[in-house]
């Protein structure tokens, strides 16, 4: 597989697991699983991974109302990738370089 990882994951939640339990949260292709994942983010950034949570969610379904009657359709399924790193490390996703904390 190329490159499993197609984007962070950046919204409140992602965020917050970020301050408070070192993890990252990445957008990833739907038919990677987790070996791949792990050396695409250690090979990247440059950090351990500890463990990987991959979770595949459902794209919705969308309905609109048209002049020639209602169209129905559904938005793609996705997959996305919850990373823990050893303690002490960190991911920059604006430099895509990894930082260790002293301590």
């Amino acid at each position: 597989m190329i490159n499993p990882l197609l984007r962070p994951l950046l919204t409140e939640k992602s965020t917050g697991l970020t301050e408070k339990k070192g993890q990252y949260v990445f957008v990833v292709k739907p038919d990677a699983d987790k070996t791949d994942i792990k050396k695409a983010v250690e090979s990247k950034f440059g950090v351990e991974v500890k463990s990987i949570r991959t979770i595949n969610c459902l794209g919705k379904s969308r309905a609109q109302n048209t002049r020639k009657g209602r169209v129905t359709g559904k938005k793609s399924d996705w997959k996305k990738a919850i990373i823990t790193l050893q303690k002490g490390q960190s991911i920059d996703y604006y430099s895509g370089s990894a930082q260790k904390s002293e301590g």
